[in-house]
């Protein structure tokens, strides 16, 4: 199908034609971070650079901060076909790809430098492809971080203090495993609701990196901050394959190279966006605590059976892969 035919028959994707001769194609991609949150400033520049490599051919309408719905809707959009595409939490595929909960496992990467180099090599490869099989065209992995628990009840400094609250997970069985493991109460909830679900009491915390529990106001209806740094995690940029497989090789070429350099800058603000954040978050009054190797230990060994469990119900060949490239990774070939 020719381009031009395609973009004709996708109205409700808003792929416009400028009214010159120069035909003009506008992206719609949306995402469910806030507009100050590192992946979405390092979007406008994905739309800068695209606008200015492509002499304006190619332009993104982007729409932050859950404009459009939620992770959900926007994954669902995206499938549908009534946006070109999303930034999001890795964890919000995980119901369309479930090996996705590999790079999910607790207490399983030392740093971010083994998590994210767990996600660009075979296992990304793999969540990619079973994505595309799915109807989405992967563009590529950013750097969410580690991800760490705020609650309004008390210091988190023992794997006793976790029984019995209720916390806010994103919708992926690992990490509500994880937490189950460690006596708390799991409650799983799109982003969307999570605001108002802490300053009303439905939950009594969330976990999540220091820069979004920071841009999405967590302070204000959170009063303790632990650094429990249980798990690390990525998001990722998805289009709808049925628009990605209309546009010319030369388009999606320059669609993937300028987000390569999208990318790149998230990652180098990931580290100092989060000590900012942390610095920030204490400014406005959370009381922050480490967590203590000892204890640190318990809940690794609490949640040894979230990891068994994966490896048990998976594709052998998958969990060889896995294990071997996190082998690879920790032992720094």
């Amino acid at each position: 199908m020719k381009f031009k035919s395609f973009l004709g028959g996708m109205a409700l994707a808003a792929m416009l034609i400028a009214p010159n001769a120069q035909a003009q194609t506008t992206l719609r991609i949306a995402g469910n971070f806030a507009p100050e949150h590192s992946s979405s400033k390092a979007m406008e520049i994905f739309k800068a650079q695209l606008a200015a490599k492509s002499a304006g051919a190619l332009t993104a309408d982007l729409f932050p901060g859950m404009q459009l719905g939620g992770a959900k809707e926007n994954i669902d959009a995206v499938r549908a076909g009534t946006i070109f595409g999303t930034w999001v939490g890795v964890a919000f595929v995980s119901r369309l790809v479930p090996e996705v909960e590999a790079v999910s496992l607790p207490f399983l990467f030392d740093d971010r430098k083994q998590a994210m180099a767990a996600i660009d090599g075979p296992v990304g490869q793999l969540i990619e492809q079973k994505l595309a099989a799915k109807g989405f065209a992967p563009l590529g992995w950013m750097e969410l971080g580690s991800r760490n628990v705020t609650n309004s009840k008390r210091p988190l400094k023992t794997i006793e203090d976790f029984r019995g609250l209720k916390i806010r997970m994103q919708p992926n069985e690992t990490h509500l495993a994880t937490f189950r493991a460690i006596g708390a109460n799991p409650v799983p909830m799109d982003v969307k609701e999570l605001y108002s679900a802490l300053q009303q009491g439905v939950v009594d915390g969330q976990e999540n990196p220091y820069s979004i529990i920071n841009a999405n106001r967590y302070s204000e209806v959170q009063k303790y901050l632990s650094a429990t740094s249980h798990t690390f995690t990525q998001n990722i940029i998805i289009v709808s394959k049925k628009f990605w497989d209309g546009l010319s090789p030369e388009e999606q070429k320059m669609l993937r190279d300028t987000f390569a350099e999208t990318r790149q800058y998230q990652r180098d603000q990931t580290v100092a966006a989060a000590e900012k954040s942390l610095a920030e978050l204490k400014a406005k009054g959370m009381q922050f605590n480490e967590i203590a190797p000892a204890e640190y230990a318990r809940m690794q060994d609490a949640t040894k059976g979230v990891i068994e469990k994966f490896s048990s119900e998976y594709d052998p060949s998958r969990v060889k892969l896995f294990t071997s490239e996190l082998a690879r990774i920790r032992g720094g070939k």
